[in-house]
């Protein structure tokens, strides 16, 4: 039995840290143990060059084409950059789209430029699109590829202002012209967007306005059999009724090649449509109950979209209409996600634990507003954690403890009984019921506990407020390895000092795994993050606190 629950136990640990391990090498980027290799990107078509319109504009003449708008339009189109506190932000006048968004308070992993999440390169595409189509047979409306006059007499939020304004003026197209509007704010990574629908014709029209994000499919890391990606990267949706909704980019390519249309909710008064990917995302934001409809679908190789589409209803000649929207493009900050629009704060993934994640991340929050530093308040959350399962964690030490206290007469038993293990397993469970100890008493704490520090991990890794948050003098960043390797060197002697409080199997062959397991384990720790290393660190050292005053209790101290 004894056998039996040290295997257990480290069947458990084993499965648990290559699970943890494997997660890890997803997150650099590195293959995965247990799934293929990177598929190999295909080249990505700029944004415009296929049909980014939504599908309904794709299947039909109800929206500009790229051959109509350039006919209509002389003029050249350019970039333009906006610069705030917090983000640089590229627009084109070909639709008016956001091109490039820098943002300037994060740094890209390795890197002292600041992280790119909008791109329009040979590398990478991720753009924030609108324009208007019509069901209206016949019908051609300014769209993403209408190249637009541009009006942008601040292009940089200078000291003492709170916002600027960039705006797009379309030619007229089929009787209609676009104003569209970016205000961007102080201090925010949302930018408020309004489309102002001008009819300069002689007939009524029914615009429908689509908010686009386009991206392409190429997610860094791998996947893996057991967990999937380390963190969702792909589009996602939003309706109060359906709730959160993910769509990967592979089943989005197979709707694509089998004909078949995805199963979402297609028609709502309410939500959101989101670009996902770890630590930041991206999202078009209507607050106000009106008629919409989302549409996901691959518009070119390795090129998908997901776009929510507003009737505007009927705008009368010579009237007009306004659509606002808001978009956001910046860190998954998780209160502030909340306050933006219900239900976005699901774009931050935790993985298949959510329902522990947020409730440690919103306790590791409360400590960090009382502490200042994120460190610190790591240590602080295993200590509540450890306070928590104090008695649970009291019995399994206390088991330990007993069975190092019989093993000597284990042992001898073994010798005595080598030939005989018919007659050695009930002299060894007749010493168990003198004992009163339990062989399996020291598991269950272990399989109580594990899925919470499995969430905590979940929520260390997924938290963009751990990249660049300090701890102390040599470890500048939470979210990458220790440089000095000072913590996975103290991880590995908390490992081999909790190895040597603990019974000390009777076959050799055991004993010795027993010692080059953790050593073998603890490798992972040098490449694992610093944050990820100090909660590992902080609850071995008090498990190492209670085990050792338990085992003293007891008089089993070597």
């Amino acid at each position: 039995m004894n056998d039996m629950r040290r295997t257990i136990l480290w069947v458990v640990f084993t499965f648990s840290l290559f699970l943890l391990w494997d997660a890890w090498m997803r997150h650099t980027g590195q293959p995965s143990m247990f799934g293929p290799p990177p598929a190999a990107r295909v080249a990505s078509a700029p944004a415009g060059a296929a049909s980014g319109v939504p599908a309904a504009a794709a299947a039909g003449a109800t929206a500009a084409t790229p051959a109509a708008s350039a006919a209509a339009v002389p003029l050249a189109s350019e970039k333009l950059t906006i610069t705030t506190d917090v983000l640089r932000a590229t627009l084109d006048s070909k639709g008016g789209d956001l091109v490039k968004l820098e943002l300037l308070k994060h740094q890209a992993e390795g890197s002292t430029q600041p992280v790119v999440l909008f791109d329009h390169s040979a590398e990478h595409t991720y753009a924030a699109q609108t324009g208007l189509i019509t069901t209206q047979a016949g019908v051609a409306l300014p769209n993403h590829l209408t190249v637009m006059a541009v009006q942008a007499p601040v292009r940089e939020l200078k000291p003492g202002t709170d916002a600027l304004t960039v705006r797009f003026e379309s030619p007229a197209i089929g009787g209609v012209q676009l104003v569209k509007s970016y205000t961007f704010r102080r201090g925010e990574y949302t930018a408020k967007v309004s489309h102002e629908v001008r009819n300069t014709g002689t007939a009524a029209v029914q615009p429908q306005l689509y908010l686009q994000l386009l991206r392409d499919g190429t997610i860094k890391g791998n996947t893996n059999m057991f967990a999937g990606p380390v963190s969702f990267t792909g589009p996602a949706m939003y309706t109060d009724a359906a709730k959160f909704h993910k769509f990967e980019f592979k089943d989005i390519e197979k709707s694509a090649v089998d004909n078949k249309p995805l199963d979402f909710v297609r028609k709502a008064d309410d939500g959101w449509v989101s670009m996902v990917q770890h630590y930041f995302a991206s999202a078009w934001l209507v607050s106000a109950r009106q008629a919409r409809e989302f549409r996901a679908q691959k518009v070119g190789p390795n090129l998908y979209s997901i776009a929510m589409v507003l009737p505007m209803g009927e705008v009368a000649a010579g009237a007009s209409k306004t659509q606002d929207a808001v978009l956001f493009a910046g860190p998954q900050e998780e209160k502030k996600l909340e306050a933006m629009a219900p239900g976005l704060e699901l774009v931050k993934d935790y993985g298949m634990l959510t329902i522990l994640s947020k409730p440690l991340f919103w306790l590791l929050d409360k400590l960090h507003a009382v502490i200042g530093n994120w460190g610190w308040a790591i240590v602080a959350l295993v200590v509540v954690l450890k306070i928590a399962f104090y008695w649970l964690n009291a019995s399994a030490y206390r088991s330990m403890a007993k069975m190092k206290a019989v093993n000597p007469r284990i042992t001898e038993l073994r010798e005595r009984y080598k030939d005989k293990p018919q007659q050695l397993q009930q002299e060894m469970m007749r010493i168990y019921r003198e004992e009163k100890i339990n062989p399996l008493g020291g598991c269950l704490p272990i399989f109580v506990q594990m899925p919470f520090f499995i969430a905590l991990y979940w929520v260390l890794l997924s938290s963009v407020e751990m990249r660049g948050a300090p701890w102390l003098g040599w470890v500048h960043d939470l979210s990458v390895k220790d440089p000095l390797f000072i913590l996975p060197l103290l991880m590995t002697g908390s490992t081999l000092l909790q190895t040597w409080l603990n019974p000390t199997p009777p076959d050799p062959v055991q004993a010795k795994m027993m010692w080059i397991m953790p050593l073998v384990f603890s490798v992972m720790f040098f490449f694992f993050p610093a944050g990820l290393v100090l909660y590992w660190l902080t609850n071995n050292l008090l498990g190492i606190a209670q085990q050792w005053f338990i085992n003293k209790q007891l008089g089993v101290l070597k």
